[in-house]
């Protein structure tokens, strides 16, 4: 019998979500602290046959925790006890800022859904660069050459201005780049007026050029980087990226952020409407998710990495996105709704998928 279910109801589904969350991260980092991430991680350790590798870098599993979670790099270590391959840090901004008033992050629980409407809240490039040094020392020490990977998220400082969004992105990839097993642009929030406009081919073409430009001045003209696209693109404009990205020479695409959308939903209307804006994110996106990592792969076939989140929640499900063409695979909401062991679990329904294949 699952426990964490209970414990969700019992502890967590009363209070204010953003609350919740600290907690719960909070009670992760202490376990870790305290020693017991030793017995979580014999627990959760993935199956050496899940090892996999994906742009040029060995990751110990193809499933791993998204954007969002783990945004000041305060849990990193911690959160790999759990049995995460990677862990994606962020969304961190070239200056620290507070994100938007509280609160604003929402559970619709009879949909397995949050809403969120963040807004980059972090602690800014600088402080973030020694925070990830520390962490990837940290990981070697612990694992060696077989660690956990660490990606790094990087969006646009609210404060400034679109036609100066290109110097805040270089500022983030300079200052980071050096910490990061692989760096994403984040252009696919809708809690930052007016980022999405950056996904416009015109805009986002110099934008890649000078992160990568960035990159390599900060001594790694070798970081994997990969952008993170909106399900709410159409079609064309899915393709378009596709194609923008093989031109540009990027290394992946992770497909996809939340959306803006709300049809489909079970929970009442009275409860969506009192959550109010923000990108939702969960079960309900997997549709969308999944048809968009197929257009992509139809585009790019194997030239760039794949990487599909939205609506995972099972081994099955990170088993479907993978034959569809994923090269890894995150999630995030789930996470809030399953507990602790989520990541043990799908490791472990992977590796006896990959025995019954043998």
């Amino acid at each position: 019998m699952r426990l964490y279910p209970l414990v969700f109801r019992a502890a967590f589904s009363w209070m204010d979500a953003e609350r919740a969350h600290g907690i719960g991260a909070g009670m992760i980092g202490l376990a870790h602290r305290v020693g017991a991430g030793r017995v979580l991680h014999r627990i959760g350790a993935p199956d050496p046959a899940l090892r996999t590798t994906v742009m040029g870098l060995d990751f110990p599993s193809p499933f791993g925790l998204a954007a969002g979670f783990d945004k000041h790099g305060h849990h990193t270590v911690a959160l790999t006890d759990l049995g995460f391959g990677h862990i994606e840090v962020g969304t961190i901004t070239g200056t620290a800022q507070p994100g938007n008033p509280r609160p604003r992050l929402f559970r619709l629980v009879a949909d397995r859904a949050v809403v969120n409407r963040m807004g980059f809240n972090n602690h800014g490039a600088a402080v973030l660069a020694p925070r990830l040094a520390a962490v990837r020392a940290d990981l070697e020490r612990r694992y060696g050459r077989e660690r956990p990977l660490i990606g790094v998220n990087i969006g646009k400082t609210k404060t400034v201005e679109l036609a100066d969004a290109a110097a805040d992105y270089e500022l983030s990839a300079r200052t980071l780049a050096p910490y990061a097993d692989y760096l994403v642009v984040n252009v696919s929030s809708p809690n930052t007026p007016g980022l999405r406009q950056l996904q416009e081919i015109d805009a986002l073409a110099p934008l890649l050029r000078a992160v990568r430009s960035a990159a390599t001045a900060a001594g790694r003209p070798d970081v994997p980087l990969l952008v993170k696209i909106a399900p709410d693109l159409a079609d064309e404009d899915v393709d378009a990226v596709a194609a923008l990205a093989l031109d540009l020479g990027l290394d992946g695409i992770i497909a996809t952020n939340t959306t803006l959308r709300r049809d489909g939903l079970t929970t009442d209307a009275t409860t969506v409407t009192a959550a109010g804006a923000g990108g939702l994110s969960g079960a309900p996106l997997a549709d969308r998710s999944l048809a968009v990592l197929r257009r992509l792969k139809a585009a790019v076939g194997d030239r760039l990495a794949l990487v599909s989140v939205g609506g995972v929640t099972t081994a099955d499900d990170v088993a479907e996105r993978l034959v569809a063409g994923a090269d890894l695979v995150q999630g995030y909401t789930a996470f809030l709704y399953e507990g602790p062991f989520w990541a043990a679990r799908i490791n472990a329904g992977l590796a006896r998928r990959l025995g019954a294949r043998r």
